[in-house]
């Protein structure tokens, strides 16, 4: 945070889970907790619970879940989005809402958004790097941010939580120093 930016900045905080239990969910509770003091992290609870996308419903006027959603990410300087991985790829949530926040084309809420991907996985291999690879390429298109790096790609996510507290100390510090070079990253790349 510089001298002229005496505020945190406000970043929306999704988990790409609706399962209650979710190690996404935790990893982003930890996220929230640990933030450095230049970042905000608002944890958007039902961000996921939209409708499926549908021209038609947006034809006839976005539902409320949209609207409701849509400004939130307006309003916010970032967004951390924390998913798990299914079959190899993005959640149909997940992706759902990427679909939805891409619209109106120009005037998406995700265009010019600074953006962390975060994952945990139970899986032994590569974390949620499938899920996140195929985001990337979904979010540049909208005209998101991605920070590059480091990768949070936490996998075997049943041994690195004591329920739902992250207990790893390696993930605890990948998480540590993905939240520090976020807030430089939101700092150069937020829209003005």
């Amino acid at each position: 945070m510089s001298p002229v930016d005496p505020v945190p900045y406000r970043i929306a905080g999704i988990a790409g889970s609706l399962r209650r239990a979710s190690f996404n969910k935790s990893l982003l509770a930890h996220a929230a907790a640990v933030a450095p003091p230049s970042l905000a992290i608002d944890v958007l609870p039902d961000a996921l619970r939209l409708p499926l996308f549908d021209q038609d419903l947006e034809d006839a006027g976005d539902p409320d879940e949209v609207v409701a959603l849509r400004a939130a990410l307006a309003e916010a300087d970032g967004l951390l989005l924390v998913t798990p991985e299914y079959n190899f790829g993005v959640p149909g949530p997940v992706k759902n809402m990427v679909d939805w926040m891409s619209r109106p084309p120009g005037r998406a809420p995700l265009r010019d958004k600074p953006v962390l991907l975060m994952g945990a996985s139970t899986g032994r291999l590569g974390g949620t790097v499938q899920a996140q690879g195929q985001l990337r390429i979904s979010l540049a298109v909208v005209g998101a941010h991605v920070m590059a790096s480091p990768p949070v790609l936490v996998a075997e996510a049943g041994t690195r939580f004591d329920g739902d507290v992250l207990v790893d100390e390696p993930t605890q510090k990948i998480v540590a120093l993905a939240l520090a070079r976020f807030a430089d990253f939101v700092a150069t790349h937020r829209p003005r």
